[in-house]
């Protein structure tokens, strides 16, 4: 018997990068032909963000709003997120979705997948068979630290969508019956076309030049500095102070103008009080896309955005400063060398890490002016950069996303609500 395509879908994203993500995903599941030839359109619900509400998410939840930083972070927000648990696990048994796409948000989703998983498996039975699938999209970082964590994945998850190419084998030689799909990385399809007017622009194709436009030597204009301190309030409490000592120390030295590119009206709000070391800077919530292709260079806390500056070749010096505790147990349990995704994905250090007590305005501001005055540093790092974008495939990420979830119906047996 061919099995039913799902109408009904769960997500759980808490993050903005998850919020983003999740909000491509259910675009490219709308724009399915099996979705498209429903009756009745299907049911998005369950928690994310500004935009997934806007790809019609019905949220009962705002997680992006209540994002931690850190473990002691964590702690101090536990009754919240407790409740939030809570009240996730009661909708998805209210509404019994065909399918559980959880999105990133590893603290929160691992463990609510094997909480939901564990009261469905108690209770099927003849008269309840509500038996949904389970998807993770974009692997936890269990690579990282406490790889035995991936065993339980492989029992609460029907399928792992990745979007970093050695993520499959590494699960494949771990736990070889897993369900991985190596989908390529959402990020290609939202800079291929910034990055080639970019490139348009710096050939003067777009001017109708005939020669390309020589590259300004360094001296010849302000040189713009992009300062990405984070997307929570306790990331930007910590990273914003060393960027902008930083940037005053290298103000003193060179012409440079800084631009801090933030999420949120609020997190602008906040930062534009507490910038009178730098009194010039322009703060702005956009796009980052918008601002990268200006760079020059950027001062970016570790996450999502170190790969953003990647695909656009951006030279970059990435910090990550958390609290003592978070920090003791991390060293103590991370088995990679690395922190920020292109080094990881490089297999060598391109970008500097400056990490905990390293990461201070004298060290921040020291690697930016090495990577400002050195071309032929830069250059080695862009043809690096390349090839590690390069590594993540082409466009259409969500696409295929999309398309891995379906086909998880199609090859399984039926099952009904």
């Amino acid at each position: 018997m061919t099995a039913r395509l799902p109408q009904s879908f769960m997500l759980v994203a808490g993050e903005p990068s998850g919020d983003r993500l999740g909000a491509e995903l259910v675009t490219a599941l709308r724009s399915t032909s099996e979705l498209r030839a429903l009756p009745f359109p299907p049911q998005f619900f369950g928690a994310g963000g500004p935009l997934m509400r806007a790809a019609g998410v019905d949220l009962a939840i705002d997680l992006t709003k209540h994002s931690v930083f850190g473990i002691s972070d964590a702690l101090r927000q536990y009754l919240k997120f407790r409740r939030f648990f809570r009240q996730l696990l009661c909708l998805s048994e209210l509404r019994h979705p065909d399918a559980v796409i959880l999105i990133d948000f590893a603290g929160l989703n691992r463990r609510f997948a094997r909480a939901l998983k564990n009261r469905i498996r108690s209770r099927l039975g003849t008269f309840r068979n509500w038996n949904p699938k389970f998807v993770y999209y974009v692997s936890p970082q269990v690579w990282a630290s406490r790889e035995s964590r991936a065993y339980s994945l492989a029992q609460d998850i029907d399928l792992l969508l990745s979007i970093f190419p050695f993520e499959k084998d590494w699960y494949h030689a771990r736990v070889p019956g897993m369900k991985v799909e190596f989908v390529g990385n959402p990020l290609v399809d939202r800079f291929k076309r910034t990055r080639i007017g970019k490139s348009l622009r710096n050939s003067g194709a777009a001017n109708g030049a005939q020669n390309p436009k020589p590259e300004s030597s360094p001296t010849s204009h302000r040189r713009l500095i992009l300062l990405l301190p984070g997307s929570r309030m306790r990331e930007l409490e910590t990273h914003l102070p060393i960027m902008l000592g930083a940037v005053s120390k290298i103000q003193a030295s060179e012409k440079i103008d800084a631009r801090m590119i933030l999420p949120s009206p609020e997190l602008a709000a906040w930062a534009s009080q507490r910038t009178h070391l730098v009194p010039d800077l322009d703060i702005r919530c956009e796009p980052l896309a918008d601002s990268l292709p200006d760079a020059d260079l950027a001062i970016a806390s570790s996450g999502t955005v170190t790969m953003e500056c990647a695909f656009f070749q951006i030279p970059t010096v990435v910090l990550y400063k958390t609290s003592w505790l978070t920090y003791e147990i991390g060293r103590r349990i991370i088995k990679v060398n690395f922190i920020a995704m292109p080094n990881i994905i490089g297999g060598e250090k391109i970008y500097p890490e400056l990490i905990q007590h390293r990461a201070t305005a004298d060290t921040v501001s020291e690697e930016a002016l090495r990577l400002l005055n050195n071309p032929a540093l830069r250059e080695r790092m862009k043809m690096k950069l390349a090839r590690v974008t390069a590594s993540l495939g082409g466009p259409g990420a969500s696409q295929r996303a999309a398309t891995a979830i379906i086909r998880l119906w199609r090859t399984a047996p039926c099952c009904f609500l």
